[in-house]
């Protein structure tokens, strides 16, 4: 876990699938009578460089709950994600090489479900010491589709070599991955009545990457759902004296939102104070956390702590709790 100090969604083309899973009505079982996991849907797969593809689907919503995604390249695993996760990069690929990728789910009994329908990409060829990045795409826009999606569209960027893909980022959270040939995409998974800035950067095939496209602002139809449900649950707060100073121990279970949450942040006082980020995969089930606070005892704080979701922006704070500093 990294530990920085503070300074000031999932998202897809949307697509359909109807897949065939049985010879008769209801869901597919397994020979032992299991009920399997649907065919993953909605499953792209985009160059994002000479060695890198791109990879979403769509996010099931299953009973049981999906608890993990396996991707396949061929017939080779070469991931797995949580299952709320859609989206993976894959790496250290060959250039100039067509890949064939499919995705499976196993819901919370381990019960694996089919492989998706096969998607194509091709990597472009290596460029032998290109550090020009493409220059910003232009004329970014967007309308609302509804209260959980964005109509995005901008003008091409140019490169000498190619224009590979681009990426589309809500704050500072790339959320979405198109082709180069692409300049217009459907972003979803949002919430209603929300304010999100979106901004596009164009990639060739050497990664390098461009400096962000002007800002697109755009808020969400409003609807049934808000904050409620994005703050951390069962927050608690206690303190603990080590070596003559005191910290503040904190313990949470990450919202259940559509989406993987790498970053929270905490609010001491009423003041944010620092942000958690976890550089690999963050911790499942009850989060922790503790941080100096001084050395003084008998010091009272009110603490409370928030977490960034999977479309970029903060949701709801938790309760605020509050803890003293024991006494000498």
């Amino acid at each position: 876990m990294r530990h920085v100090p503070v300074t000031a969604p999932r998202a897809f083309v949307c697509a359909a699938l109807l897949a065939l899973t049985s010879c008769g009505w209801g869901a597919p079982t397994s020979g032992r009578g299991e009920r399997l996991p649907a065919a993953a849907t909605g499953v792209t797969a985009t160059a994002g460089s000479s060695t890198s593809v791109h990879v979403m689907w769509n996010l099931a919503d299953e009973d049981p709950r999906i608890t993990r995604y396996e991707v396949y390249r061929g017939t080779t695993k070469v991931k797995e994600v949580a299952g709320s996760e859609h989206m993976v990069d894959i790496v250290r690929l060959e250039p100039s090489t067509s890949y064939v990728f499919r995705v499976r789910a196993r819901n919370a009994d381990g019960v694996p479900g089919p492989l998706s329908r096969p998607v194509w990409a091709t990597t472009p060829a290596a460029i032998a010491a290109d550090r020009t990045a493409p220059t910003r795409p232009a004329g970014p826009h967007g309308r609302a589709v509804g209260g959980r999606a964005v109509q995005l569209s901008w003008t091409g960027s140019s490169d000498a070599r190619g224009v590979v893909s681009y990426d589309i980022y809500q704050g500072t959270s790339k959320i979405h991955s198109v082709g180069g040939a692409q300049t217009a995409a459907v972003v979803t998974g949002l919430r209603p009545d929300t304010a999100y800035v979106f901004t596009v950067r164009a990639r060739d095939a050497a990664d390098n990457v461009s400096a962000p496209s002007g800002a697109v602002r755009i808020t969400t139809a409003p609807g049934p759902e808000d904050d409620r449900g994005t703050a951390p649950a069962g927050f608690r707060a206690t303190t603990h004296r080590s070596e003559g100073a005191y910290y503040i121990d904190l313990s949470w279970t990450a919202p259940e939102v559509d989406g993987v949450i790498t970053e929270y942040r905490i609010q001491l006082d009423g003041r944010d104070v620092t942000s958690l980020v976890w550089g690999g995969s963050p911790p499942s089930g009850t989060c922790t956390h503790s941080f100096y606070v001084g050395r003084e005892a008998d010091v009272t704080y009110r603490v409370r702590i928030r977490a960034k979701l999977p479309d970029g922006t903060w949701g709801a704070r938790s309760p605020e709790r509050s803890v003293t500093t024991g006494r000498k």
